[in-house]
């Protein structure tokens, strides 16, 4: 099936996890601070996007897709913007406000079109807004054909296997953005997107491309995924399923940000799936989109005639 825009707006995506705000000061870098070695940057213009998992809800979002985020943030500012910009996305916002915690921020500063530094803002989430999401991801199921779990392992997914129980009652695709070095609690899945260095934490280091089959295949079959599906930047993709493994070669024109790009890829993927393509299909036109999306400046989206242009 090839990529039809119009379908992807029967795609019911759900997704869930570490909502942030990424926040860009732009600027010009002509000297060096007299007071240490480092750059001057004289902040010309301010840029705000939505990151984490609110990245991942605004691809599928740009693409057509009937899209709700499920997320933690503060009772502050940056969650007043974070869910002002979902409402201006079309994406319906489940956002529990935790007065105890401050909503994650990622600010970059960039002077000459490079990235010269980047602080964090985080804290995790208070129990019992976490007790309030889980009853809510219940609740929202029903409304939902596919869901999204984007882990970037700021506390907002520590019930991830409970939801995967219950979403795999209710005969839900889960899609999984993994973190961390114990994938064991995203048994059941029916899809894990692992990059590189996340796989290898995880797997060990693979010696060739035999080995990595082996791997991968292992902790698919122990895990009781469907598929797993490596995204390998320049090397492109490999989706591992019960028949054996398809890789599919890197799209990239120009790199010029990967930040997000994973983000764009489980999205696609979700998308196409709820747009009713096959799994290989759906990786393949993620594919593409990733490679779009890394010829742009920071947490960026892949829009329906992009996809489509890529493709013919």
């Amino acid at each position: 099936m090839s990529f039809d825009p119009a379908r992807c707006a029967s795609a019911r995506v759900l997704v869930v996890g570490d909502v942030m705000l990424d926040r860009y000061w732009f600027g010009d870098v002509s000297r060096i601070s007299p007071e240490a070695p480092v750059p001057v940057v004289r902040v010309e213009r301010r840029e705000e996007r939505l990151g984490g998992a609110a990245n991942v809800a605004r691809n599928a979002g740009a693409l057509g897709a009937q899209t709700g985020l499920l997320g933690v943030v503060g009772r502050d500012e940056a969650g007043d913007t974070v869910e002002a910009m979902l409402s201006s996305a079309g994406i319906r916002a489940y956002l529990n406000r935790d007065a105890a915690i401050s909503t994650i921020i990622k600010l970059r500063v960039i002077g000459r079109q490079q990235q010269l530094l980047r602080i964090d803002f985080e804290e995790p989430p208070s129990e019992v807004a976490l007790r309030d999401k889980l009853t809510q991801f219940n609740a929202l199921l029903p409304e939902y054909d596919i869901v999204v779990l984007s882990d970037y392992a700021k506390g907002s997914l520590v019930n991830v296997s409970q939801m995967i129980a219950a979403a795999q009652q209710a005969n839900k695709l889960i899609l999984v953005d993994p973190k961390g070095d114990d994938f064991s609690r995203y048994a059941g899945a029916s899809l894990l997107t692992p990059n590189k260095s996340e796989l290898r934490q995880v797997v060990g280091k693979w010696k060739d491309e035999e080995d990595l089959l082996r791997r991968a295949q292992a902790l698919r079959a122990e895990l009781r995924l469907d598929a797993l599906l490596l995204t390998r930047s320049e090397e492109g993709m490999s989706l591992f399923t019960a028949t054996g493994v398809e890789h599919f070669p890197a799209m990239t024109r120009e790199v010029f940000d990967v930040s997000g790009a994973g983000d764009t890829v489980i999205a696609t993927v979700a998308t196409m799936l709820g747009a009713g393509m096959s799994l290989r299909e759906a990786v393949e036109t993620a594919n593409r989109a990733g490679g779009i999306v890394v010829g742009k400046l920071g947490t960026a989206t892949v829009l329906p005639h992009e996809l489509f242009l890529a493709g013919s």
